[in-house]
């Protein structure tokens, strides 16, 4: 594998891109999906993994660019791992998470009125993978625990970060500053793994 030195982020969300080029080697030259004015694909696959190969396979054959994507989302158990790969389609046509949020909400009061008082078990899940046209040369998958809030707190952060606490903390990913977000979030869990191949 020739040494990547261009890398085109596959992704239309402002928040994960810039999360992600947060991560990336400063040595790299960092394109984005915005540079090439590109729609986002069709997700269909089953699970995180197939849907950001997906998304990394359709940039890269867009643009002739080595391509790294991710597809993440929140399981959260009391809704059988929902909304999962949906995570952005519960906001509606336009991915707004305040209506994404009041659906987690509302789901969660459809299954236990009472859901606000009990720890309500969670994960975030992150999928990264780097294509090159139909080639995969790596997919991995980042994973961190952590409970629902009662309500969204913080206005850092993006999607569903408002209302998951992560595992030993006292805050929303809404409430911690970036910096620390991305050295413990399921993001960084991912890259840790996928770095070597950049």
């Amino acid at each position: 594998m020739k040494k990547i030195n261009q890398l085109l982020i596959g992704t239309n969300n402002k928040g994960k891109l810039r999360e992600i080029r947060a991560l990336i080697p400063k040595n790299l030259k960092i394109f984005s999906t915005s540079n090439f004015n590109l729609k986002s694909p069709k997700e269909n696959g089953n699970n995180f993994k197939s849907n950001s190969i997906i998304k990394a396979k359709y940039y890269s054959k867009k643009t002739k660019l080595v391509c790294l994507a991710d597809d993440s989302g929140l399981e959260i158990d009391m809704l059988n791992k929902a909304p999962g790969i949906f995570s952005a389609r519960w906001g509606g046509k336009k991915s707004d998470f305040n209506l994404a949020i009041k659906k987690v909400f509302r789901e969660l009061k459809k299954k236990d009125v009472n859901w606000e008082n009990k720890k309500i078990k969670a994960n975030f899940v992150c999928a990264l993978s780097i294509c090159y046209l139909d080639k995969v040369i790596a997919c991995v998958e980042g994973k961190i625990k952590g409970i629902i809030s009662s309500k969204p707190k913080g206005k850092k952060g993006f999607g569903y970060d408002p209302i998951f606490i992560p595992s030993g903390r006292k805050l929303t990913f809404g409430q911690i500053s970036p910096k620390l977000k991305n050295k413990i979030d399921h993001r960084f869990e991912a890259f840790k793994k996928i770095k070597k191949f950049l």
